[in-house]
């Protein structure tokens, strides 16, 4: 047990708490603890209802079943990797900043799934931080199953394809989507037209966690091959490729 307390207490905060959460709420619905019915997305409920807890609930929720378990799994496993690299790597030191991407990731998946009725939020909340780590490390090269390896860039297509074939939904499509979405709003419109960021963390999140690195407040760097021209402020360590299927 001290093995688990040891890993676990590796897990960064943040993402931590959402894979705990995650973890809980499934298997405490497996068991019967409480109806799914209760924890999907649902517009005309939440709109007319007002069961405005279902944003919240079909974040954490997700139906365990015989023909869903190893989706599930490979699901946990893609935000442990790539939320701890995300939080560890990309936002190091900046607990708000990250917080507020899976805020405004959150919000914006919650918004698409109800337009297009996605009942739960795990799969598209995962592959939009996964998104936005490729596009930040868009030349590192990553292994999927099987040993296929290629840019880090092409993944989050390859997870589309890869769901569309084995279950026939396209589910990581709305990630994508909302992935984009965050990076062209914090990085692509800044670099390519020379503007500021269009978004930016609310002031109270840096009271409640502050930064731990720096004196400014900020999303760090894009990529080099993303600057609109060198400059000599040195470049941003943004982590190791992820090898999917391995520990």
């Amino acid at each position: 047990m001290s093995d688990f307390g040891d890993w676990y207490r590796s897990v960064p905060e943040i993402t931590r708490y959402w894979l705990t959460g995650s973890v809980v709420a499934s298997l405490l619905g497996r068991i019967g603890m409480f109806s799914p019915y209760t924890m999907h997305l649902d517009w005309q409920l939440f709109a007319t209802k007002f069961h405005i807890w279902r944003p919240l609930t079909a974040l954490f929720y997700y139906p365990v079943n015989p023909s869903s378990g190893f989706h599930w799994l490979f699901m946990l496993y893609l935000l442990y990797s790539y939320g701890k690299s995300t939080e560890k790597d990309v936002f190091t030191g900046r607990p708000a900043d990250y917080l507020f991407m899976l805020i405004f990731n959150w919000i914006s998946c919650t918004i698409v799934s109800f337009a297009v009725g996605i009942p739960f939020l795990l799969e598209p909340m995962v592959v939009s931080v996964l998104y936005v780590w490729c596009q930040l490390n868009k030349d590192m090269i990553v292994s999927f199953l099987f040993g296929a390896q290629f840019k880090a860039v092409y993944l989050p297509w390859v997870l589309v394809l890869f769901n569309m074939i084995l279950r026939g939904t396209m589910v990581e499509l709305a990630g994508v989507v909302v992935g984009h979405i965050y990076y062209f709003l914090m990085y692509s419109y800044p670099q390519e037209f020379g503007g500021a960021s269009l978004i930016k963390t609310p002031q109270f999140l840096y009271q409640w966690f502050p930064s731990s690195v720096g004196g400014v407040h900020g999303f760090g760097s894009a990529p080099e091959s993303r600057r609109p021209a060198p400059r000599n402020d040195g470049g941003h360590n943004w982590g190791r490729g992820q090898q999917l299927g391995s520990s």
